[in-house]
């Protein structure tokens, strides 16, 4: 239910990450609380925090792929001028030509660390965002169903962390023992 939540929340919120990621780290702290409340295993709730990741990045990530796959524009474009050329360390903006010979006013955009920035003069295909709330991306890099997956392999954890707290909690009521605070780890 968290992760749903976190999708809605970010394709709601497209082009606004912060919102979604409050929102994701708010539900994975509070799941993994109800985990420690519930079954008195803060080794177990700490565990949990691991899927969490991988759901707050899955749902976080998600939303804007999805939205371009599905009502991107695929554009082939030429890389006209980068505003970073020969500085290591700022972002690089790229100006971009489209097969018509206009400008496009998007820039594409990459972190000063990514090595495999376009050169000037080289052949992209790109998909942009006709409502212009998603960044425009190289047409290589959206894949919502890789996303989908991470997304689903974080749910699938955190579905068998609760199995396993449940399983754990059931054992300990059955065998009468009452856990205090002082043996929650």
């Amino acid at each position: 239910m968290a992760a749903a939540v976190i999708v809605g929340v970010s394709y709601l919120a497209l082009g606004m990450e912060w919102i979604a990621i409050s929102v994701g780290v708010l539900l994975c702290f509070t799941f993994a609380i109800v985990l420690s409340l519930l079954h008195r295993a803060v080794w177990l709730a700490v565990l949990s925090l691991g899927p969490g990741l991988f759901v707050l990045v899955g749902a976080v990530q998600y939303a804007p792929e999805a939205a371009l796959e599905q009502r991107g524009i695929r554009a082939s474009v030429v890389v006209v001028e980068d505003s970073a050329a020969g500085a290591a360390d700022e972002p690089h903006r790229l100006t971009l030509r489209s097969s018509d010979g206009s400008e496009l006013a998007e820039k594409l955009e990459y972190d000063s660390s990514y090595s495999g920035v376009p050169d000037v003069g080289e052949r992209l295909e790109v998909i942009r965002d006709p409502e212009g709330t998603v960044g425009m991306e190289q047409a290589d890099d959206v894949d919502a169903a890789n996303r989908l997956g991470g997304l689903i392999a974080g749910v699938v954890l955190w579905t068998l962390m609760v199995v396993l707290a449940g399983r754990r909690g059931h054992v300990r009521r059955r065998r009468g023992l009452e856990s205090s605070f002082a043996d929650l780890a």
